[in-house]
C-alpha cells in the first residue's frame, strides 16, 4: 500500500448480523488500512456522511437482507452527489450472481461473496487504491 487508506465499513439496512462486517473490518485493520466501523442499520446517508466527515478513500458495506440493489446504488448516488466519485466502493455478503453485473453497472468496484479470502480482499482494495491514486483521483 502506498499509504494507510481510510475505509468506511457498514452495515446498511436492517440487516443487524454484523460479524462477518467485524472480520473484515479487523483484517483491513491488521493489514494496515485506517477502518471506521459505523455500526449497524445504517442508512445510505449516514454512509455517505460518514465517509465524507473521514475523508474516505473507500467505503464496504456487508448485506444480507437482499436490499442490496436498493441500498448500494443510493450511497453510490450520495457519494457521487457529494463530489466523492472517486471513492471506491466494495460490497460484500449474500449477493445472488445475476446482481452483481447490476451492482457493478451502478458503481459498485467489487463484490465479494461468502467464501471470499481475507487476504484476497486486502490484496485487491489496496491494488485498487493504488492504482487511484497513481491516476491522481
Amino acid at each position: 500500500m502506498k499509504r494507510p487508506y481510510r475505509v468506511i465499513v457498514a452495515k446498511p439496512g436492517l440487516d443487524g448480523h454484523d460479524r462477518g462486517a467485524k472480520v473484515i473490518a479487523r483484517a483491513l485493520r491488521d493489514a494496515g488500512f485506517e477502518v471506521i466501523y459505523t455500526g449497524l442499520h445504517q442508512t445510505p446517508e449516514q454512509i455517505v456522511n460518514a465517509a465524507l466527515e473521514e475523508d474516505a478513500d473507500a467505503v464496504g458495506m456487508s448485506l444480507l437482507s437482499g436490499a442490496h440493489l436498493t441500498l448500494v446504488p443510493r450511497v453510490v448516488d450520495g457519494l457521487r452527489a457529494h463530489g466523492l466519485g472517486d471513492v471506491v466502493v466494495v460490497v460484500g455478503g449474500i449477493i445472488p450472481e445475476a446482481d452483481i453485473p447490476v451492482l457493478k453497472d451502478r458503481g459498485v468496484a467489487e463484490v465479494f461473496t461468502p467464501g471470499a479470502h481475507l487476504p484476497d480482499i486486502e490484496t485487491w482494495l489496496a491494488g485498487a487504491l493504488d492504482r487511484r491514486e497513481e491516476s491522481g483521483g
